[in-house]
């Protein structure tokens, strides 16, 4: 029995169509985690696709296919679906989308996984062979992570990635940032692995870097001390993800960058502290930012800052606002989105009982593009904006600017800079229009 297991990808970051580069891709760990549940007793053979490293072989004769959806690529994933299906080979669609929609899911899949995987998706398979396979597989309640297996590394495509060493350590957060879809998906919860388990994993992985995907690893401070305590015995360098509450804690600051850390992505959201309080963000000050990156700097870890334009309380200054942060507070790698209101969280609910919300085109929702009427500005004012932000804070007189400034910089940082660079100078190209015709790019007709 063969499993093909896919991740779709949106317009931007697909192989060979989009603008993303490899110095600014790591692996994901939907595909390889999938890989790792499935019962080994069965003896399957698993192969992944990940749209945005390879082309999927529309040809292939799996048994079985599975495909993993966020709202971006979810109309590609469908189209995916839709064009297996009509060859007769069953797919089941599981990941966030699904869950955030699952009815509008199972219109293109013969069984859909709802919720957490870890034992559902095992389930599945089994029900499969033994020809019983169900319609909807639900576990909205996380499993027990002890002993939790290893990612199948081995199955992905390694030289397409800048690193293939991720890991994770916690899921979930206690934060309710009104246009995330975690606490959409997960509801306010937070999860964390044994440390023990965590460090091993983490040591074993090949190199001396590695990336933590965790969207909040700082919620629970003594579980993150004792997990950054552990980190520094293993002497590697790793980056990651934080909110600004680390700020708030001193000690937990210094245990981070002792611990190896070499960079941190923050959502600070905006410089406009109005616009803050709108998303329901309260734990962001932006009179905190500049001190907030340069303690960072102080001990050694660099910041991936990202913004978010298009709020209600933006102007059309924002952009040359927020430009002119990143360049002040020395921000090693900044990062700009739109406001973008994922099905089933608070800004969509918002916006939606406002009628703002312009289309349902979810190729458009890549947080790059405008899907919602905004209120201070108009559509193409957000859009010019955006583009021009991306493109004047990837300047080489820019980035010599705040990487000279920030005092931590590295090859690495250099490379991830220009890798923006290259990205911010295509983005322009990727109109709405392009996206959506692009939802059916290279899969057969018939």
């Amino acid at each position: 029995m063969k499993i093909l297991l896919i991740q779709p990808s949106g317009t931007v970051h697909r192989y060979r169509v989009g603008n993303f580069p490899k110095s600014l891709r790591y692996s994901p760990l939907t595909l390889t985690t999938l890989a790792a549940l499935v019962p080994p007793e069965l003896d399957i053979e698993v192969e992944i696709c990940d749209e945005g490293v390879q082309l999927v072989d529309f040809e292939a004769r799996p048994d079985l296919i599975g495909i993993t959806i966020i709202t971006g690529t979810a109309l590609r994933g469908y189209a995916i679906a839709d064009h297996f299906r009509r060859r007769g080979i069953p797919v089941v669609l599981g990941g966030v989308h699904t869950t955030l929609l699952p009815d509008e899911a199972a219109q293109h899949a013969d069984s859909i996984v709802v919720g957490f995987g870890e034992e559902t998706w095992p389930e599945l398979i089994r029900d499969f062979k033994n020809g019983q396979m169900k319609k909807r597989y639900t576990a909205l309640k996380s499993p027990s992570l002890v002993n939790y297996p290893i990612a199948r590394r081995d199955l992905l495509k390694k030289d397409s990635y800048i690193t293939t060493s991720t890991i994770w350590a916690t899921r979930g957060c206690l934060n309710d940032c009104d246009f995330c879809s975690i606490p959409a998906t997960w509801g306010k919860n937070f999860y964390m692995r044994p440390v023990e388990e965590v460090v091993a994993e983490a040591a074993a992985l090949p190199g001396k870097e590695f990336v933590l995907l965790d969207p909040s690893p700082m919620e629970d401070p003594a579980y993150a001390k004792e997990l950054f305590r552990e980190m520094k015995k293993i002497n590697k360098k790793w980056f990651g993800l934080s909110t600004t509450k680390i700020g708030e804690d001193p000690e937990l600051m210094k245990i981070v960058g002792e611990s190896g850390c070499k960079g941190l992505l923050i959502g600070f959201e905006s410089v406009n502290q109005m616009s803050i309080g709108s998303i329901q963000k309260n734990h962001n000050s932006v009179d905190f930012y500049i001190n907030l990156v340069k303690r960072m700097h102080d001990h050694g870890m660099g910041v991936q800052a990202c913004f978010v334009f298009g709020l209600d309380d933006d102007e059309p200054d924002i952009f040359k606002r927020t430009v002119d942060f990143c360049e002040k507070a020395y921000v090693d790698l900044p990062r700009f989105s739109t406001y973008t209101p994922f099905p089933n969280t608070g800004a969509y609910r918002k916006l939606d009982a406002q009628n703002r919300i312009l289309t349902t085109n979810w190729s458009l929702y890549d947080v790059e593009h405008i899907v919602i009427q905004p209120k201070g500005m108009t559509v193409e004012q957000i859009q010019n904006g955006l583009l021009w932000a991306w493109n004047h804070v990837y300047r080489v007189p820019s980035i010599a600017k705040r990487l000279l400034g920030s005092r931590t910089s590295t090859g690495f940082a250099i490379a991830l800079n220009m890798g923006y660079r290259s990205y911010a100078k295509r983005l322009g190209e990727m109109s709405n229009q392009m996206l959506q015709d692009d939802v059916n790019e290279g899969i057969p007709l018939a």
